[in-house]
């Protein structure tokens, strides 16, 4: 017969005890661990001559052992009239000085400031369930009161988020220090408490005569952990929450994983509570050849790289992983605004925890390699930083590439592991390497064992931005689609082209455009001023009247040119992201693809006029209703997919045109040609040589 509680409201209730200790009989009780588990810590907090109250002692054996090791003025209380009859019985003879009592925790009717310790192992956790936990703070109230000054309530407690911010707000605002340790793997195993996945916590609140003038929060890991001064509740909150989600993981991967899944957790910095390093954890197929002693390794992304296809997709951590050839690998970014000395320091850092994610059954004296890309750290710099009262915070920083060059990114720090624009500067390249299209199929460096360097030095402060490389390759697609505009006219090749972009980012894609395109007129629509900004300051974007920006909701703005009337562009872009990760389409935003709005892009488009989506969704069936309300408008439909990652680049005609093709068109590829040339011809004597490939871009063209 089960004596679990059918609802968390029967552990506050004193009849459910009573029931659950008669059936139990007497068989001791050990909720979250036993006197030899947590023997450690109690002994730094309770003397033997201390008078102790033991609140809710249940039929643990803790009090007779600490009783046997010479803690004998324990006063034992509890409101089962079971468990306090049979305590009393078993230990009448053996520990006659050792008393139980029925008595109520939250009115205990003893005096004042007479006690020195109160002990607590998962009473206050059972309390805190009753509702807002009102018989919860009772109870504290009475311990506050019967405690002397200097006097220490410590708390045996699975650390709940509620529990901890109810017993922290309670004795903190009476000016009481706070201390928590978590106990490690090794401190917190016993027969009964195996059931929790999550760890174990000590709550240590002792008693001042005078308040201190600042609010005393502490965090230790083990019982002899050094502790760690925190600032406020929240982040004690978000240091126990860490701890907790590194148990579940440990747990969840001792057993081994899903090789499709790829479970991960943050790691902070022990003095600061900042974000250090993210985990993910990447398993093997079952039925993978791996070496026999390739166990365990730990691989170190590169700084500035975490968003590459490699490190930051799904896909890609799969083909990092089949790469290495491991078991397991665990693949390790680091954060911004952190400092790494090198790749030894970072070896130590790592070495005390990571061993704790080896898949079961790896020998315990196999040695585990940290791997890397050549051995190096990488390389990055944040160079501004922000709010958008729209996106909210953001980072500018720069990086090195694969290729050696340097890149400028803009990260909305709401989804780190996406860049939002991304420019190639023009500082050198570190080391000669050619460029690799990002549009050809990705290969994965092999892992080397890391070794030792020297931190990267500083690279010379770049000169500006290089607009003449688009570093997105969608937008490489995008450019190379203005050949669609020679498919339905015979007009001269120097006709004006207007352009009307909906998403400014970093401004890449437009510049490009000004730039290099003959006789082209932009138009851009963006929604946030902030991006606007710091297009201007951090991406050398330059508006003139070839060249101008309004300051709009894109829908609002294309209803408004649809409605006045007159408005006709040659091309139409939407290249537009998405603020709600859940929606699964991440761009554009759901508003942006449906069938009304698309008729009104119909109507703004000049009759050569194409339309321009880059669309990113996973939703296979949300994907697939886009497709259908685009062809439904649309007289012909072009796809370009991005190998290697989500994006689909949608060019979407106003005419049919004659072509049968199934593929590339003959015209188009001789209407590539043609805008190749007028590129190069327009970039002579201007800013830089385009580095793009019409004809590449068009090549896996299909019909939609």
């Amino acid at each position: 017969m089960s004596l679990l509680p059918r609802t968390t409201e029967e552990l506050s209730s004193a009849d459910y005890w009573e029931r659950f200790f008669r059936k139990r009989g007497d068989k001791a009780f050990e909720w979250y661990g036993d006197y030899h588990s947590l023997c450690g810590v109690l002994h730094k907090y309770i003397k033997p001559r201390d008078q102790v109250l033991v609140v809710g002692c249940g039929n643990s054996e803790l009090s007779e052992q600490l009783y046997d090791v010479g803690y004998q003025q324990l006063t034992n209380i509890d409101t089962s009239e079971t468990v306090v009859s049979n305590m009393n019985q078993r230990n009448a003879e053996r520990r006659p000085g050792l008393t139980f009592q029925l008595i109520d925790a939250t009115q205990t009717g003893f005096e004042d400031g007479s006690y020195q310790v109160a002990l607590d192992k998962s009473t206050l956790d059972a309390m805190a369930s009753e509702e807002e936990g009102a018989l919860a703070k009772r109870m504290l109230t009475e311990v506050s009161r019967v405690m002397a000054v200097g006097g220490r309530y410590v708390c045996v407690t699975l650390a709940q988020e509620h529990v901890v911010r109810l017993a922290v707000e309670h004795f903190s605002s009476a000016g009481w220090a706070i201390r928590l340790h978590c106990m490690t793997k090794e401190e917190d195993q016993d027969s009964d408490s195996t059931t929790f996945a999550l760890p174990v916590f000590v709550l240590v609140c002792t008693k001042f005569r005078q308040p201190p003038p600042f609010l005393v929060l502490e965090m230790c890991l083990g019982e002899d952990g050094a502790p760690k001064r925190l600032s406020s509740v929240p982040e004690l909150l978000a240091a126990v929450k860490e701890r907790q989600a590194y148990a579940l993981l440990r747990q969840k991967l001792h057993g081994g994983t899903d090789s499709a899944s790829s479970p991960s957790l943050t790691l902070c910095h022990t003095a600061t509570g900042l974000p250090r390093y993210t985990l993910t954890v990447k398993d093997s197929p079952p039925n993978a050849k791996v070496p026999r002693l390739n166990h365990f390794a730990i691989f170190i992304v590169p700084q500035g790289r975490e968003s590459d296809w490699l490190y930051g997709s799904a896909e890609g951590r799969v083909q990092l992983a089949s790469s290495a050839n491991f078991r397991r690998l665990v693949i390790v970014s680091m954060h911004r605004d952190q400092e790494y000395q090198d790749m030894q320091a970072i070896q130590a850092e790592l070495s005390p925890m990571v061993m704790e994610l080896a898949p079961p059954g790896m020998p315990a004296n196999q040695q585990v390699p940290f791997l890397s890309v050549g051995g190096d750290l990488g390389w990055r710099k944040v160079v501004g930083k922000g709010v958008s009262e729209l996106t909210g915070e953001f980072s500018v920083e720069d990086v090195r590439g694969e290729d050696g060059h340097l890149y400028r990114r803009l990260i909305f720090l709401k989804n780190d592991q996406l860049v939002q624009s991304e420019s190639r500067l023009s500082t050198p390249p570190k080391a000669s390497a050619a460029r690799k299209k990002k549009n050809k199929k990705k290969s994965c460096p092999a892992p080397s064992e890391a070794t030792p360097r020297a931190p990267a030095s500083d690279p010379s402060s770049p000169s500006s931005v290089d607009h003449s490389v688009l570093c997105c390759t969608h937008h490489e697609v995008m450019v190379a689609g203005l050949a669609m505009l020679g498919l339905n006219t015979s007009a001269n090749k120097e006709q004006p082209i207007s352009v009307l972009l909906v998403g400014l980012g970093g401004g890449g894609l437009a510049q490009f455009v000004h730039d290099f395109v003959p006789s082209s007129q932009m138009d851009v629509v963006e929604l946030d001023p902030a991006v606007l900004d710091l297009a201007q300051t951090w991406f050398g974007f330059q508006p003139n009247d070839r060249l101008k920006v309004t300051l709009a909701d894109g829908l609002a703005h294309i209803t408004s040119l649809e409605i006045q009337g007159g408005h006709s562009y040659d091309v139409i872009m939407f290249d537009v992201d998405s603020k709600d990760p859940s929606l699964g389409m991440s761009c554009p935003p759901p508003a942006f693809v449906e069938k009304a709005l698309l008729e009104k892009v119909f109507c703004l488009l000049s009759s050569r006029g194409v339309f321009m989506l880059n669309l990113v969704c996973r939703d296979t069936s949300l994907r697939q209703k886009v497709m259908e309300s685009v062809r439904e408008v649309f007289p012909r439909v072009y796809s370009r997919s991005i190998e290697g990652e989500v994006n689909d680049v949608l060019f979407c005609l106003r005419e049919a045109g004659k072509s049968k093709d199934t593929g590339v068109p003959e015209e188009l590829k001789k209407a590539a040609k043609s805008l190749q040339g007028a590129i190069r011809a327009h970039s002579q004597g201007g800013p830089g040589s385009p580095h793009i490939d019409i004809a590449a871009m068009l090549e896996d063209l299909r019909i939609a």
